[in-house]
């Protein structure tokens, strides 16, 4: 496990057990400093050929790792867990270096990670215990789906791995990982913490690659059983065309589109324009859960609009192992454009700019930095923007006259992953608001981003499909099965109308049937 000063070794993939590379290259993802581009991680090379192989490994190390016992599983997550406790500051120091967001950000997400598997472990468990109804010997258990390929995102490449590979293995399935394109060496560190833990061979696997190429074989690879992916929305769109012969295929898509956010009458107003700004910007605004607009009743609108612009400015844009920068830069230049066309675009269709597109150089360090960015929408006179998602830290602004209108206006939102609602405790009007709302998370009076694993959720709209993560991810992964047993003799007198058992009677006998032992 290499700190952030130490050259990276590039391991290739992890299959079977072992470190391998590919033996014919199909292509390379460099790993990139994106706040310091002078910083090359390194050239990882990836073959379409290795995810076959790592697709049969896990099929093959199926047959013993799903007849494993239950306590030796968690054993074995368990070792991965206190791997990542070992490795706290080397890990969140790689993360830093991979994509950029500052240190102290990437420590919370290591203990985030800990905490997470800590709580499949702890909870989790139990919701794959079997139900048993005594009084007819039948019984219901959760078996493992079989083999789980797990496309992993680039904004918090050590949390989502670590949660949905420990919850796949808990499950008793076997999992081959493709980590994001920009976060290779992230992902070959979970590699690393699961080499450790004794696993048998195949129960885990890791291939590298781009999502067009690694990313589409794993996802249409026949012999997948079920398949968990982070992305945007088109990502999904392409991965439900992809599969669209597979409709058997169980999927959990998380497609995110960001939050947002509705600020009313009586809130604490410090309390929100700190959370807006920081739901927004935080991670440069590249979360999945961040805060891309939010709707403000019109006695408010000027007050919060002109602090949240002030502080906005503030704001420390910067190099990640810099212990004074608040968020980094994006992860690459492809993104940072979309984030200069937006909020062209946004201007083009009459919006006003509060604090436009900005690029920014910290001193010292060439990377993909820009400043948090602010525009009113005139939503009634010009098109709403309700559809995309605001790529990097671009917040939108919307006014409205009341409640009912900031609610009418949320919920026609495509994406409704989570919504913060900034309000007084004590409003009258609150439980209707409350109802009224369709957001997949609603967080009173704090940020859209952050979630409870104890809590499923489920984003609405186009920002996932349907289908709740969190500790309830251990049932996705699972696959119910019911067992009915008959231990009472065969009764010739029980047999159904028709049905001639005793040849040697010349004349059937008619009996009524008890049918209670057939239906439970």
């Amino acid at each position: 496990m290499e700190s952030h000063d130490e050259r990276l070794l590039r391991r290739g993939d992890y299959i079977w057990g072992s470190w391998v590379k590919p033996q014919r290259v199909d292509g390379w993802v460099v790993g990139i400093n994106p706040g310091h581009r002078e910083d090359v991680l390194g050239r990882f090379p990836f073959s379409v050929a290795s995810v076959d192989d790592a697709v049969g490994a896990a099929e093959r190390g199926g047959f013993v790792w799903k007849r494993t016992s239950r306590a030796d599983r968690i054993r074995a997550v368990r070792r991965y867990r206190d791997g990542l406790s070992r490795f706290q500051e080397r890990l969140a120091s790689l993360v830093t270096r991979e994509t950029g967001k500052p240190l102290w950000e990437a420590r919370q997400e290591v203990v985030a990670a800990i905490r997470a598997v800590d709580l499949l472990l702890e909870e989790g468990m139990a919701l794959l215990e079997p139900r048993i109804l005594d009084e007819r010997e039948a019984r219901s258990d959760y078996r493992p789906r079989g083999v789980v390929g797990v496309l992993a995102p680039f904004n918090l490449p050590l949390l989502i791995p670590s949660v949905q590979c420990a919850a796949a293995l808990l499950a008793g399935n076997t999992v081959v990982l493709k980590p994001s394109k920009f976060a290779p060496a992230s992902g070959q560190a979970v590699g690393e913490l699961f080499d450790r833990c004794r696993l048998p061979r195949g129960a885990f696997n890791l291939v590298q690659g781009s999502g067009s190429q690694i990313g589409r074989r794993l996802a249409t690879h026949p012999r997948l059983d079920a398949l968990l992916a982070c992305g945007s929305h088109k990502t999904a769109t392409a991965l439900r065309q992809a599969t669209f012969d597979r409709p058997e295929l169980p999927m959990l898509l998380q497609c995110g589109g960001k939050g947002a956010a509705l600020v009313l009458d009586g809130c604490d107003l410090d309390r929100a324009v700190y959370e807006v700004m920081v739901g927004a910007f935080l991670t440069a605004g590249q979360r999945h859960s961040s805060t891309g607009r939010v709707i403000v009743v019109d006695r408010l609108y000027d007050r919060f609009v002109g602090e949240l612009v002030r502080r906005s400015a503030r704001l420390a844009v910067g190099y990640g192992f810099d212990p004074r920068t608040f968020h980094g830069p994006l992860v690459s230049e492809s993104l940072r454009s979309r984030y200069r066309r937006f909020g062209g675009a946004l201007v083009a269709r009459s919006h006003e700019a509060l604090a436009a597109v900005q690029h920014v150089e910290p001193e010292g360090h060439d990377g993909y930095y820009a400043r948090p960015a602010i525009y009113a929408i005139d939503w009634e006179n010009g098109p709403p923007f309700v559809e995309d998602e605001p790529p990097g830290p671009i917040l939108m602004v919307y006014r409205v006259p009341g409640w009912q209108e900031a609610v009418a206006l949320h919920n026609q939102l495509n994406h409704r992953l989570s919504t913060a609602l900034f309000v007084r405790p004590d409003l009258p009007d609150l439980p209707e608001i409350v109802a009224r709302i369709q957001t997949g998370s609603l967080h009173i009076n704090r940020s859209t981003i952050g979630a409870s694993l104890r809590l499923p959720s489920v984003g609405l709209g186009r920002a996932s499909n349907g289908l709740p993560a969190g500790v309830e991810l251990l049932r996705f992964l699972s696959v119910p099965r019911a067992t009915l047993v008959e231990t009472r003799p065969f009764d010739p007198g029980q047999v159904l109308p028709g049905v001639h058992w005793d040849e040697d009677d010349d004349d059937p006998i008619t009996v009524e049937v008890d049918l209670e032992h057939e239906i439970l």
